[in-house]
């Protein structure tokens, strides 16, 4: 399969995060309509999120605020967001960084979103060379076994279980 330079794994998370930059831009300008709530996961970690040291040490990696009756101050811009949210009755100031979205739920209307999270790129004076991949010996399919643990004859079944793919070989880490 030739290399995706173009990238478009990522330009697809880009174009779906503005999705959740609008929807946030609606609620900052109007509000939220009608029973519009939204629950936004993120990184802790990553960069340029601003939370208290009482809330890093609280969410040392992810946490999800909801947005729905105690926020204030929202502003939204290009490659972040800045809200209040009250935790035990403290206000917080958060900033957000689209990038450290990983998740966006409305659950008044059953729409979500997941994002993979990007690990930063190594510079390329530092990544080492990759040994020569080892030739993959082919390997016998798994044999099917009934509920009664024996075999099952090869057949339709057993054709089916070989169609299976995971798309998690298709993906870039």
């Amino acid at each position: 399969m030739p290399d995706d330079l173009m990238r478009y794994d990522l330009l697809a998370q880009n174009a779906l995060k503005g999705v959740v930059r609008e929807a946030l831009r609606i609620a900052e300008t109007q509000g939220l309509p009608g029973e519009h709530h939204f629950y936004i996961a993120f990184n802790t970690r990553a960069p340029g999120v601003e939370l208290s040291e009482k809330i890093a040490a609280r969410y040392p990696r992810e946490m999800t605020i909801v947005l729905q009756h105690q926020y204030w101050n929202l502003k939204v811009h290009d490659d972040r967001f800045e809200v209040e949210v009250s935790f035990d009755n403290v206000p917080e100031h958060l900033v957000i960084p689209f990038d450290a979205v990983k998740g966006f739920l409305d659950p008044a209307v059953q729409f979500g979103l997941q994002f993979e999270t990007q690990a930063a790129p190594r510079p390329r004076e530092v990544e080492q060379p990759k040994p020569a991949a080892a030739k993959a010996e082919p390997q016998p399919a798994p044999a099917i076994q009934s509920a009664d643990g024996k075999p099952e004859k090869k057949g339709a079944a057993q054709d089916e279980a070989a169609k299976v793919v995971s798309l998690d070989q298709f993906r870039k880490k």
